[in-house]
């Protein structure tokens, strides 16, 4: 009898803990519903900037940058960006897939997708699923897939890295033009500023009998 009783205990509580972890991976599949996944990002791109764009779309819950584990650099280059409701995530996938779209000044447009399941670290265990691990010996024909897989994702390092670099050497050359230009505009709204200061702008217009403002009927 009371080993029936305790039976019935662990069952009744593993009913319990599995209704509880439906409902938390139901919330959690609604918040993956509403997160728009943007990768291409600027190493300039910030939390404050990201949560600046996307607010055009609708209320931003969160934005998270999901780190890179394949590179050496703390550079940000994807980040999930949680929406108030689906429909504003969907917009937003919409907007950033069809038309040109920047973040931090930079000509890099960022892409867009649904967020999915497995972007998310914190996602809790699917009831539903049941994994099996185990050890594979050097003689199963498993072994081999999963060396091919290690020898591709140090490729992929390899060559992410490289482009990494050239894309950070572009950007900087840009940013440099970009910096020339506004000292540029700056200094000739300067220069014509002093005109006016000076009086010459006022002389020149007299002279060639022409009127820049109101002050000249007086």
């Amino acid at each position: 009898m009371c080993a029936g009783f305790q039976e019935k205990l662990v069952s009744s509580h593993m009913g319990t803990s599995d209704d509880q972890a439906r409902k938390a991976f139901a919330s959690f599949q609604e918040k993956v519903r509403r997160t728009v996944f943007i990768d291409n990002l600027s190493h300039q791109a910030t939390i404050t900037t990201v949560n600046s764009a996307f607010s055009q779309y609708g209320k931003v819950l969160r934005v998270r940058f999901i780190p890179n584990y394949l590179e050496h650099q703390d550079i940000p280059r994807c980040a999930l960006v949680e929406m108030e409701n689906p429909d504003q995530a969907r917009a937003a996938v919409e907007v950033v897939t069809n038309f040109p779209f920047m973040i931090s000044g930079i000509p890099r447009p960022v892409r867009a997708q649904p967020a999915r399941e497995e972007m998310f670290s914190e996602r809790p265990r699917d009831p539903e699923r049941r994994m099996v691990a185990r050890w594979l010996d050097s003689s199963d024909p498993e072994f081999e897939v999963g060396q091919k897989l290690k020898r591709l994702a140090k490729i992929h390092a390899l060559e992410s890295a490289a482009l990494l670099q050239y894309q950070l050497k572009e950007e900087e050359k840009l940013e440099n033009k970009q910096k020339e230009m506004v000292k540029s505009t700056y200094d000739k709204y300067e220069m014509i500023e002093n005109l006016f200061k000076g009086g010459s702008v006022q002389r020149l217009a007299r002279h060639y009998n022409m009127r820049f403002t109101d002050d000249d009927e007086e």
